[in-house]
């Protein structure tokens, strides 16, 4: 993932059972291409050790025995000066008052001091004790700075009682990172747009007609705008995906419900990934249609036409500065993708061939062509729809640069 790819995290972890969760994110922030030094208070340690740290990291895992040790006098000037972004996680109540008054009684309290870069912090801690006034007074203090808080959740608490203070799965803390890294990206102060996902057609109140879309790659292209530090609407249609971190999600079902909320939005880009179905049945049946009463004849009529009438073509009326489609065919890829790119009035259509077993439908990679409406083409190979996304997501950046 390119939004991690070569960025300096330093990553502090303070005494709470929820330790274990911070090997994890140190163990998917390297392997996603991060360098991550990981800073250990002694309470911390107590939970998990910085062998731990050292073996999914691949680096020195730092303790309060190295703030004073022969590179004390630089040691916390050098790894808040270097880092793209700190992050405390687990975060403890000690550590929250010692963050909001200055205090720097070990090497993650001055590493913070010192620190240029944003910081953010995952709450941890048990019953009673996030919801203290004190706890809530040093939180507010910290948020007024910037510091970024991530959670936390309600749910069992390490003294056996449920309530507020557990911290976030190592997942939405990284959803969380991602956001605090492409804050500052190209798209900042942009609004993209992006639907996903096959839409559903009422056959009976059970029944509906659908297409094999998972969503993925609608979802891939909503992160890697948030990547870039856009404001992202995500409407999906119903997927069994997770939605990205930070984007603002309009669930719908029908092609109708994902136009009615399309009329209603205006944005610097539209993404039209999701894939809308062409037809839809005539009459949609009030009650469950029963085996008893025989094989039901099902009229089809053509469902709204969502891209033609959100942008407008034909009306010289645009709500997206720049507005892109995709093209899923089984046969003469890039007559019909190059007609749908016309007829649309888009800027550039993503043509991707769905007979293929390896890209399109229910699968993890895809292999499409750009074509953009000054008549060029590029061909992209086969690679993962994370990465396909990038791709069109930088060209959604020239267009709007």
């Amino acid at each position: 993932m390119s939004i991690f790819s070569g960025k300096h995290i330093i990553l502090g972890v303070t005494g709470s059972i929820a330790a274990y969760k911070a090997a994890d994110i140190a163990s998917k922030l390297t392997q996603a291409g991060a360098l991550v030094d990981v800073i250990l208070t002694g309470a911390g340690e107590k939970f998990v050790s910085p062998l731990t740290f050292q073996s999914v990291t691949g680096r020195k895992a730092f303790t309060d025995k190295d703030l004073w040790g022969d590179e004390a006098h630089v040691m916390h000037i050098s790894l808040g000066k270097t880092a793209d972004l700190l992050v405390i996680a687990p975060c403890t109540a000690d550590t929250m008052a010692k963050l909001a008054h200055g205090i720097a009684d070990n090497l993650l309290t001055v590493t913070a001091l010192a620190a240029k870069c944003p910081i953010l912090i995952a709450p941890a801690m048990d019953g009673g004790m996030f919801d203290h006034p004190a706890t809530q007074a040093n939180l507010a203090t910290l948020t007024s700075r910037g510091v970024i808080a991530v959670g936390p959740a309600e749910g069992h608490l390490a003294s056996g009682l449920s309530g507020k203070g557990r911290m976030v799965e190592p997942a939405e803390a990284l959803g969380h990172i991602r956001l605090a890294l492409g804050r500052s990206g190209r798209l900042a102060g942009k609004k993209v747009v992006v639907t996903a996902g096959g839409t559903q057609e009422a056959i009976d109140p059970v029944r509906v007609i659908t297409n094999r879309s998972s969503g993925r790659q609608g979802y891939a292209l909503a992160q890697a705008a948030l990547d870039q530090g856009a404001d992202v609407t995500l409407i999906t249609a119903p997927t069994a995906l997770t939605p990205p971190v930070g984007a603002n999600i309009v669930n719908v079902k029908s092609v109708q419900d994902m136009l009615d909320v399309l009329l209603n939005e205006s944005a610097d880009a539209l993404i039209m990934a999701a894939a809308a179905a062409d037809f839809r049945p005539k009459h949609a049946a009030k009650d469950k249609l029963k085996k008893r009463d025989g094989i039901p004849q099902i009229e089809l009529k053509a469902a709204p036409d969502i891209l033609k009438t959100v942008t407008g073509s034909g009306s010289g009326t645009r709500r997206f500065s720049v507005m892109v489609g995709f093209a899923a065919e089984s046969r003469d890829l890039l007559e019909n993708a190059s007609e749908k790119l016309k007829s649309k009035g888009l800027d550039f259509i993503a043509a991707n061939d769905i007979s293929a077993s390896d890209a399109g439908f229910a699968v993890e990679t895809n292999r499409i062509t750009l074509l953009f409406a000054d008549g060029k083409k590029e061909p992209l190979p086969l690679m993962t729809k994370t990465e396909a996304a990038e791709k069109i997501i930088e060209h959604v950046i020239r267009l709007l640069e």
